[in-house]
């Protein structure tokens, strides 16, 4: 009744400023913030914007752990198999050197090596030291002993770096951290009295 008489402007009239902010509610919803560990007890960390470049070239040891499982045993097999595959072909040349492939000679480096078959099956039989059966070295060549050595070593240093990678793979604590699952029933007891 004041405000039709103009004793009260209407700018400060109750009804009318109740009508304008009708849609503006005055007490606003803070954003939720999502968890860091969803309830199902998935991480919902994601790294973004993480420089990877040259990093296997920095690290090789780390780069091998952090990779999936399937590209890990893909690399373990082809690292056995080129080793296999690059040491036959050495053996197959000192046996080629020596003179062995063409005739059957009474005095070989390696003995029952014939072909390049042979000598992959001959370098898999030293790189893993199965026994030699009928292929072994004689020591008529000290450039085989050499090789022998040389492979024996190689073979070493990748049993080594392929076991400790797959051990750090499994003993790895942030992988384990993803398994945390939160329980839908509180557990409530008196502690310490």
């Amino acid at each position: 009744m004041l405000a039709r008489k103009s004793i009260i402007p209407e700018e400060f009239v109750l009804a009318r400023i109740a009508a304008e902010n009708v849609r503006k509610p005055r007490v606003q919803d803070k954003p939720r913030k999502a968890r860091f560990i969803a309830k199902s007890g998935a991480c919902n960390v994601a790294h973004k914007n993480i420089r990877e470049q040259g990093r296997f070239l920095q690290d090789v040891f780390t780069t091998l752990v952090d990779l999936k499982w399937r590209h890990t045993l893909v690399i373990f097999t082809m690292s056995f198999l080129c080793s296999w595959l690059l040491f036959a072909m050495i053996w197959w040349l000192v046996a080629f050197g020596h003179g062995d492939l063409d005739v059957i000679s009474l005095n070989p480096c390696v003995t029952s090596v014939r072909s390049f078959t042979s000598a992959f099956l001959f370098s898999i039989e030293v790189q893993v030291t199965i026994g030699f059966g009928g292929r072994m070295m004689t020591e008529q060549c000290p450039l085989a002993i050499s090789v022998l050595i040389v492979q024996n070593i190689v073979g070493l240093i990748i049993n080594a770096v392929m076991l400790g990678c797959i051990f750090m793979k499994t003993a790895q604590s942030h992988r384990r951290a993803e398994t945390l699952i939160f329980s839908r029933h509180a557990v409530i007891t008196i502690r310490n009295g």
